[in-house]
């Protein structure tokens, strides 16, 4: 059996949707993918970073190569990560795809299975509209959309705040930069070995 791609696409500003994604790529590794990570270029000066207080976060996976278009074309299986802005994606992200005109020309990630997390500083920041919003794209490319199931069970927990939806995973940051919740974590651990499970059974 074919051994098939999933790669991570993300932007990060304080280092939430780059956890995230070391958990999506921890799940999609589980179910037996060949998992790569990469980042959007950053389009903010780093006086603006430092004004943000991002400076040191950003460090933390500065080490991550910049994403190009060969590497959405390459892999079987694309996760994204964006933070949400007013319950959109980043400026960056959209800049990412929107140089994806030859690969739509092309017709290059049509049948490819496609999957977002992203995160909010709040309980209700446009986690979900991010999300469905980033779904608008990959519908356009003709990608096989995949989400969360509720079969996953830290969806259903009430007893604490936390993200995840059926849409993808999620994290609320809070202002103070709040930690990831362990079930914020297993849900994207899931969301990754969800989304290799169901490439392996188009492309394996």
């Amino acid at each position: 059996m074919k051994t098939v791609k999933v790669n991570i696409i993300f932007h990060s500003i304080y280092g939430h949707i780059y956890q995230l994604a070391l958990a999506e790529a921890e799940g999609a590794k589980e179910a037996g993918a060949e998992v790569k990570i990469y980042q959007v270029e950053e389009l903010l000066p780093p006086n603006i970073i430092e004004a943000m207080h991002a400076t040191e976060a950003k460090k933390a996976f500065a080490h991550v190569p910049v994403a190009t278009l060969d590497n959405l074309s390459e892999a079987d299986g694309i996760i994204f990560g964006t933070p949400t802005r007013f319950g959109m994606m980043s400026a960056q992200m959209k800049e990412f795809l929107d140089s994806t005109g030859p690969l739509f020309a092309k017709g290059t990630l049509a049948g490819k299975v496609g999957s977002v997390f992203t995160s909010t500083q709040t309980q209700h920041g446009g986690q979900e509209s991010t999300i469905l919003n980033f779904h608008t794209v990959l519908l356009h490319h003709g990608m096989i959309l995949v989400g969360v199931p509720y079969t996953i069970p830290e969806l259903s927990y009430m007893d604490k705040i936390s993200g995840g939806s059926p849409y993808g995973a999620s994290t609320i940051t809070g202002s103070d930069g709040r930690p990831i919740s362990e079930i914020e974590l297993k849900i994207a651990r899931a969301q990754g070995k969800r989304v290799a499970e169901i490439t392996k059974k188009l492309f394996g």
